[in-house]
């Protein structure tokens, strides 16, 4: 039976979280703060914890330090906090938390998340975070899909202060872009990275992929939409098919389409995109 520690100082919090989970199926152990969650780890080992952040104490963060420097085996730990300030949710990500949830918690979103994270790759390697200011952030990530989906979800939480129009637009080209830099850049190996940057300014926000490849040509891009005649806008599937490839090819078309602007370097294994804030500034 999957067990797993929920550490939460608010009660009826607390309840609500066991009961939820109790209903999918797990076995459930409570604690109301990071002091007696590492004492309960201690005695017996889980297979998830799950952590508000702010508890007396020892708060999550604390907690999740301490769990990365012991040397004994810890469980995956998913943060759960209504504090989704860049500080907090970047000190989490350093301190190698696998997933975020922002409070109030959707029960069908936290089981849907509890079941994603059991079932990933036991062997996934850690993020690397190089920057953690709230304007630069930085981060090295293995070449794996399920962690771009991690990566993913952080970036969302990370822009939450951001306009609606502008969220919806960056979020799926960043998405885009960067399975294509782990997928075709780093060859899904994990033990290859790709350098994310995401710099935000008063009238802007700027992503920057780097991923470990050699780069790639537009005119050897015969499987990709961003290759099609205008009067054949789907004439890369044929190509795909002959080269055995999944169906798609429309993320560089689809991101280029969402974002002000999207430059490549010249060995086209570095690109950056750019969303402006202001469009008054955007325009002069």
């Amino acid at each position: 039976m999957t067990t797993i520690l929920v550490a939460e100082d608010d009660a009826t919090t607390s309840h609500f979280l066991q009961g939820v989970l109790e209903a999918a199926g797990y076995t459930v152990k409570a604690v109301s703060d990071g002091d007696a969650a590492l004492k309960q780890l201690r005695k017996k080992p889980v297979d998830l914890l799950l952590t508000d952040i702010w508890m007396p104490r020892v708060n999550g963060l604390e907690l999740l330090a301490r769990l990365k420097e012991s040397p004994a085996p810890h469980p995956r730990v998913i943060v759960m906090t209504s504090d989704d300030t860049p500080e907090t949710l970047l000190q989490a990500v350093r301190a190698q938390a696998y997933q975020y949830l922002r409070k109030p918690v959707e029960p069908k979103a936290l089981v849907d998340l509890v079941r994603d994270t059991l079932a990933a790759n036991p062997e996934a390697l850690p993020i690397e975070v190089i920057s953690a200011l709230p304007h630069w952030v930085e981060l090295l990530v293995p070449c794996d899909l399920a962690t771009a989906e991690r990566i993913a979800g952080f970036m969302n939480h990370l822009r939450a202060d951001l306009p609606e129009e502008v969220r919806e637009r960056v979020g799926p080209a960043f998405r885009e872009l960067l399975t294509n830099a782990i997928e075709w850049g780093g060859k899904l190996d994990p033990n290859q990275k790709v350098r994310i940057s995401y710099l935000r300014a008063k009238r802007m926000v700027l992503y920057r992929i780097a991923d470990p490849g050699t780069g790639f040509c537009f005119s050897d891009l015969s499987h990709a939409a961003v290759s099609n005649p205008e009067d054949s806008p789907f004439e890369h599937d044929a190509k795909r098919l002959e080269k055995g490839l999944r169906p798609g090819g429309f993320g560089i078309m689809l991101a280029k389409s969402m974002v002000d602007e999207l430059l490549y370097n010249e060995a086209h294994n570095e690109v950056v995109f750019v969303q402006y804030l202001d469009e008054e500034k955007k325009e002069s």
